[in-house]
């Protein structure tokens, strides 16, 4: 289920959705980086991570594999890690960004996840929204695959 944002922010992307798993199962599937490495990205990219650092101030350099083959290096910085509630992200590659996800408890073990993707100034956010809004949304509906297989029987 998606949910429209609750402040518009002309600086920010904002996608919500309902998954169905556990805020703690949806927090692991960030800090295991065998599992990130999944589900981080649109649909047909596939990832290698080359430092993984899950704590406050670590980096993240990765390179995202596209369905072409073209490689896109990607170094980013944890900022903030609060198991099970929150993962904050520093982009510090091109299209800088700083990416806050917020989860909370909805219903019977499901968790609303709001992600806010806060660009540097709000003419690059709409420079490349189109894109990264339908991305956006492709990561989390891989996340949302990923949680259901692991929850299958």
């Amino acid at each position: 289920m998606t949910h429209p944002p609750a402040t518009p922010d002309p600086r920010a992307l904002v996608s919500c959705r309902v998954l169905p798993a556990t805020p703690e199962r949806v927090y692991a599937a960030f800090q295991d980086p065998a599992q990130l490495a999944q589900w981080w990205g649109p649909a047909g990219f596939r990832n290698s991570f080359e430092v993984f650092e899950f704590t406050p101030g670590g980096d993240w350099r990765f390179t995202m594999h596209a369905p072409d083959g073209t490689g896109y290096a990607n170094s980013s910085r944890f900022a903030e890690l609060v198991p099970a509630r929150r993962v904050v992200i520093e982009h510090l590659s091109s299209h800088r960004f700083v990416l806050t996800i917020n989860l909370a408890p909805e219903g019977d073990g499901a968790t609303r996840i709001d992600w806010t993707q806060r660009f540097e100034t709000e003419e690059e956010c709409q420079r490349i929204a189109r894109f990264v809004a339908e991305a956006n949304q492709q990561n989390l509906d891989r996340l949302e695959a990923l949680l259901a297989r692991s929850a299958a029987p």
